[in-house]
């Protein structure tokens, strides 16, 4: 958090004595703000939740067959991203959940420490954006949801006002369990169950803002540049 601070101040500095780049360095902030953001995410992570996705949705329309290949791809990507420092470690309880992202009713709480994983990211559009602003952040959303952090980076650029991030945190070893659990039932032609499986998988992730994260998760990259 020392850098975070550290470019504030430089920003509010070079601001107050060069109004002429105002508009450039304010664009230049909130790219670094995202750059922040996204650097939490899981790449493998946000490919299983599409993964668990696609299954799901092929399930839906009875091809119980044709969702096996994806169910596999997400066991695959999930062991990968276990391995990736984007994960830490937490008790349920010290998770804030993000406004306006209540638990659904069927979430059932872990108890215990568990390794979480940020499977996934969205920016969340304040009233007070522009409708062009808008667009460009549901379109920036569309961008993360396909992986492509790098080109919502880009299209965040246009904003020029400060968007709040939200995680999606899924916990590891009953997502894991979930999605195994859904690919054993689909394997033996049961889609109903699978179906319910990969809910559980769903239901069991928390949402917290992209802020909260940053608190509680040691910066991993400040230790390696020293």
């Amino acid at each position: 958090m020392k850098i975070f601070f550290s470019l504030l101040a430089s920003a509010v500095l070079t601001l107050s004595t060069a109004p002429a780049h105002a508009s450039s360095l304010h664009k230049d902030w909130e790219s670094f703000k995202a750059h922040r953001a996204f650097h939490h995410l899981s790449s493998d992570g946000q490919h299983t939740m599409m993964d668990i996705l696609k299954a799901r949705q092929i399930l839906a329309a009875g091809q119980t067959d044709a969702a096996i290949p994806a169910l596999y791809d997400a066991q695959k990507r999930l062991v990968a991203a276990t391995k990736a420092s984007q994960k830490f470690q937490a008790a349920e309880s010290e998770l804030h959940t993000a406004p306006g992202h209540p638990l659904p009713p069927e979430h059932h709480a872990a108890t215990g420490q568990l390794d979480w994983l940020p499977v996934g990211g969205e920016f969340i559009a304040s009233e007070t954006l522009a409708p062009e602003q808008k667009a460009a952040i549901a379109s920036a959303n569309t961008q993360l949801k396909n992986g492509d952090t790098d080109a919502a980076s880009q299209t965040m650029k246009v904003v020029g006002q400060n968007a709040d991030f939200i995680l999606a945190l899924a916990p590891i070893s009953p997502f894991q369990g979930a999605i195994n659990r859904a690919t054993v039932f689909t394997e033996g032609r049961h889609p109903k169950e699978a179906m319910e499986a990969l809910d559980e998988a769903l239901n069991s992730i928390v949402f917290v803002s992209e802020d909260f994260v940053t608190s509680i998760v040691p910066d991993k990259t400040s230790s390696t540049n020293k």
